[in-house]
């Protein structure tokens, strides 16, 4: 019984990486004044990125930084369309998001020559998920992350541009700039996202992410847009999916089982939604007045 147990809790802190890493990052992106809708994109072209990165040159690090500077890349590009070009953001991370679905299509059948998935990987295998970077990655992140936010003066920039831009603009503060920062964040943690599922599974298929980059952007919202609440939220999150997991095999009819999470999801957020307050000027363009 204390073996199983300790298997699930395992299981629990593996299946949380992915939504703790991208929900902070979403945080840092929605705190800054930019709804990040692209999360989704950004988490699988991560994926591709460090599937791409490690067969071809057998290093889990090169493939990790591959993922990142993938994640990067798009990030630029959302932040490039929303926050320079003034695009409507709900609208942009859709268009990323299919986008980064049809290119990671055409890199498969390009690359390793099937458009459902790549070669095998190695990927990270160790016994325990304390062991794993990225698992260390995601745990510093929600703590260095709540302190960068509350404790320092970037962080007080970031949020003052997605609370009032006008009146961070009229002190100072270069706001486009820290929208592009908020959002280059959210990139970055989102592709390392990726590139744990992608070790974790040893190969990328297509579409891989699988609407976590949906429920990560749930998880921050249920965390009142805090890294710590959103870490929370995401463990609220991974109980629920290994709960899928282990009821799969008993009486509960599968198609009930695999909706648990998205029906606990909409439960939470309903109860949560209208107890937070979101940034004010979140997925409000920025446009700053000349005289």
């Amino acid at each position: 019984m204390g073996l199983e147990t300790l298997v699930i809790f395992f299981q629990i802190l593996r299946i949380a990486v992915p939504y703790t890493l991208t929900s902070v990052g979403a945080t840092f992106s929605e705190r800054g004044g930019v709804v990040n809708l692209a999360l989704e994109g950004m988490m699988l072209v991560g994926a591709f990125g460090a599937a791409w990165g490690q067969y071809s040159t057998g290093s889990a690090f090169l493939g990790v930084l591959l993922a990142c500077f993938c994640g990067l890349v798009v990030a630029l590009l959302f932040a490039f369309v929303t926050v320079t070009l003034k695009a409507d953001q709900i609208v942009a991370g859709i268009a990323i998001n299919i986008l980064v679905m049809g290119s990671t299509r055409f890199g498969l059948s390009l690359l390793f020559g099937s458009s459902m998935n790549s070669s095998r990987i190695a990927g990270v295998d160790v016994a325990f998920p304390f062991m794993d970077p990225l698992f260390i990655v995601s745990v510093v992140s929600v703590f260095a992350g709540q302190w960068i936010l509350f404790k320092t003066p970037f962080g007080l920039r970031l949020r003052a541009s997605g609370e009032s831009a006008e009146t961070a603009d009229s002190a100072g503060v270069n706001v486009d700039r820290m929208r592009y920062a908020g959002v280059v964040v959210s990139g970055v943690l989102s592709a390392m996202a990726g590139a744990f599922l992608v070790f974790q599974q040893h190969t990328f298929t297509d579409n891989m992410s699988a609407g976590r980059g949906y429920m990560a952007l749930a998880a921050m919202i249920i965390g009142k847009w805090t890294p710590l609440g959103a870490a929370l939220a995401s463990l609220m999150f991974a109980v629920t999916e290994s709960m899928e997991i282990w009821l799969q095999s008993g009486w509960i009819p599968s198609q009930v089982v695999q909706s648990l999470p998205y029906v606990i999801t909409l439960v939470v957020l309903a109860g949560f939604v209208g107890k937070a307050n979101a940034p004010r000027d979140a997925g409000k363009p920025f446009e700053k007045h000349r005289q």
